[in-house]
């Protein structure tokens, strides 16, 4: 079993209001978040959040998994003004790239080998709208040309985290065991 992360990315400029944001999806939309409602009052969420550049903000949590980080996103898209991005990475085999607003999927690609989606009978694109993906992405024609024609889910991810000047390798089970995301990302209790 390879290597897995999920993790979810708000195109804003604004900390602050993402903040606010993420403290109402954590209060009001806990069952999204694996968590019962009668849970909500009793335990913490906590929530890794990183201004990762001028553009994006990442967000870890430990219920980012492929599979619910597209719930998660799909949900903060509703309550923010921003487009979410949501990235699950599982098993060295998949990489799912999803592009959500005002609680809709605008754009979705998934990386992978032929054999992938041969074994995997279900997976396939929710909505394939590249446009909306290279202009949200903001990345030059010939280098999104080039990014989707990738396979390698390795390769996507490190191409991705290239263009968009931020790294996409990150989830909240390695905070802990990796200096460089523990000093990049503060940790919020809501």
């Amino acid at each position: 079993m390879g290597r897995s992360f999920a993790n979810l990315h708000i195109k804003s400029k604004n900390l602050e209001k993402t903040v606010e944001v993420l403290r109402e999806l954590s209060e009001g939309h806990v069952k999204v978040l694996g968590k019962p409602n009668n849970e909500a009052q009793e335990i913490k969420v906590v929530m890794y959040v990183s201004k990762s550049n001028e553009n994006w903000i990442s967000v870890l949590h430990d219920y980012f998994v492929w599979g619910t980080v597209k719930k998660i996103g799909k949900t903060l898209s509703r309550l923010i003004e921003e487009p979410v991005m949501t990235a699950g990475y599982m098993n060295e085999e998949i990489f799912e790239l999803s592009f959500f607003e005002n609680g809709d999927i605008q754009a979705e690609r998934i990386f992978c080998e032929q054999w992938t989606r041969d074994e995997y009978e279900q997976l396939k694109e929710e909505r394939l709208n590249d446009d909306y993906l290279r202009k949200a992405l903001d990345i030059r024609n010939e280098d999104f040309d080039d990014f989707i024609s990738i396979t390698s889910p390795e390769q996507a991810v490190d191409k991705l985290s290239e263009l968009v000047r931020m790294s996409l390798w990150s989830d909240s089970e390695w905070i802990s065991h990796e200096e460089t995301l523990r000093k990049g990302f503060g940790k919020y209790e809501f």
